[in-house]
């Protein structure tokens, strides 16, 4: 369920932005049945709101800056909070935060958090998922409603909820609703930027999540025990009044499956956030290598050196390798060892994280599991099949994130002879020669031509020369020639 993005720019740093999803997720999307103005229109919308922007002064068109107003500093609108009162920032076009100090209770029956206070009354609303330019998403996320009072003018205990729980560390408000269940939204949404809002506080954080699921914990609990010391609160289902001295409601994102050093304490990267997931997954992987060496008394030592690993994420319906079979024996001839990855909602992480963690190239189709290319060391070689009409996105939610990360980023962009549309439309139809005009009729067109029913049969002797080269870097890699990034 990745989105593209069509901008209308007003100036630098601040954007207009719709997304459409790229699989499976328009049943939450009203820019699903839209259908793309025409260029003339498009032009003048951004003249009018070009022309608003310099009128209406910078204040108002700063809001959404988030590249000028964010990044001259580490630190948010609401970096020093007083005691006793609420801030919230809503400056980013991404995700509202909102921040706490000083007596606060909960009440899950109602929604509500509240800090008792001999400060005025002040009353705020937020959704704590990050997902804020998308309304139809946002409009199935819980919301919170943050209140600082004084009950009855006094502050004294007698008018204040009893605490149940009291807790001597801040707790993080965040929702795992929205397209969670998709990896890419997973990881993208929710875990990314749980890691940059929380990883100041060294694990000595709660997490009180909205839409709790069970599957969701089981799930990522290798990853969250890396990330808080306590047990996380499910606070529909907690009717008990939790006190805490602090608060963030909200979680801060920086862009696609990345963290941006320059605006988190330490300088940390997105390098520091693969770390936690190494850290969490090591232990199960430990374990299964000894189930397995168990299940095979005799292990035969291996003979000579070990070739380079290539893991091959399979997809089935569309955007599928037609010839798979065929790219797996080419590419064991190079000299890999080969081996076919089909990741399921129901596939253990910790398994996918061993066969990639291990690996020297992934090769696989664009769409969400991609998103496991967060399992690859740096230095390691990522191999993206771009099909016809996905060019862009292709490259902003995996191409650019995967350099971040430090690997060795391949974007194999098909011919119009490798796509299974090839077979259904004259070569001169613009669906083959020119994607991108078809993409601007609306996502409706994007979606059921270029996701839904595009497979991929790889020219072979084209492709073979991106493995040839990353077999080669892989070896080279080995015996210090290159160096890893």
């Amino acid at each position: 369920m990745v989105h593209y993005q069509r901008y209308i720019q007003l100036k630098k740093g601040v954007t207009i932005t719709t997304y459409v999803d790229e699989e499976d997720a328009c049943v939450n999307m009203s820019a699903c049945n839209k259908r793309s103005k025409p260029k003339l229109l498009i032009f003048l919308l951004f003249c009018t709101l070009l022309s608003s922007c310099l009128i209406l002064a910078p204040h108002l068109c700063s809001t959404n800056g988030e590249d000028d107003n964010i990044k001259r500093s580490k630190t948010s609108a609401c970096s020093s909070v007083s005691n006793g009162t609420i801030c919230c920032d809503r400056s980013s076009i991404r995700s509202d935060v909102c921040v706490m100090k000083g007596d606060i209770r909960t009440q899950s029956s109602s929604f509500s958090v509240f800090l008792y206070t001999s400060k005025k009354h002040q009353q705020e609303k937020i959704k704590p998922y990050t997902r804020k330019w998308e309304p139809s998403t946002m409009a199935t996320i819980d919301e919170l409603t943050l209140i600082a009072k004084t009950p009855n003018g006094s502050i004294t205990d007698s008018n204040r909820p009893k605490c149940d729980v009291e807790h001597d560390v801040p707790a993080v408000f965040f929702s795992t609703g929205g397209y969670t269940g998709n990896v890419y939204h997973e990881f993208n949404d929710g875990l990314i930027p749980l890691y940059i809002t929380s990883q100041k506080y060294n694990k000595k954080v709660v997490f009180v999540i909205l839409e709790y699921h069970d599957w969701w914990i089981t799930k990522y609990a290798n990853i969250l025990t890396h990330l808080s010391d306590f047990e996380p609160i499910d606070f529909s289902g907690d009717r008990r009044t939790h006190c805490f001295k602090e608060s963030i409601f909200g979680l801060k994102i920086h862009d696609e499956l990345t963290v941006d050093s320059s605006l988190m304490e330490g300088s940390k990267t997105i390098k520091d956030f693969r770390d936690i997931l190494d850290k969490g997954y090591r232990p199960r992987i430990q374990g299964l290598i000894l189930e397995e060496q168990r299940e095979n008394s005799a292990i035969k030592a291996v003979v000579g050196v070990e070739k380079p690993k290539l893991v091959i994420i399979s997809r089935n319906g569309s955007r599928a390798i037609l010839n798979e079979e065929l790219l797996v024996k080419m590419a064991s001839k190079i000299g890999f060892s080969v081996t076919v990855l089909k990741p399921q909602r129901t596939s253990e992480l910790a398994k996918i994280y061993r066969e990639l963690n291990s690996s020297d190239v992934m090769i696989g189709v664009h769409g969400a599991a991609m998103t496991h290319f967060l399992f690859m060391k740096p230095g390691s070689v990522f191999i993206q099949v771009v099909p016809l009409g996905t060019n862009w996105a292709a490259e902003t939610y995996y191409g650019e994130p995967a350099k971040k990360l430090g690997l060795r980023y391949v974007g194999y962009e098909i011919l119009p002879r490798e796509s299974s549309l090839y077979d259904e439309y004259d070569s001169s139809d613009p669906v083959l020669t020119d994607p991108n005009s078809v993409n601007d009729r609306g996502w409706e067109f994007t979606k059921r031509i270029y996701l839904d029913r595009q497979k991929v049969r790889l020219n072979l002797r084209r492709f073979r020369k991106r493995l040839v080269r990353s077999y080669i870097y892989t070896m080279a890699k080995r015996n210090g020639i290159v160096r890893s990034q």
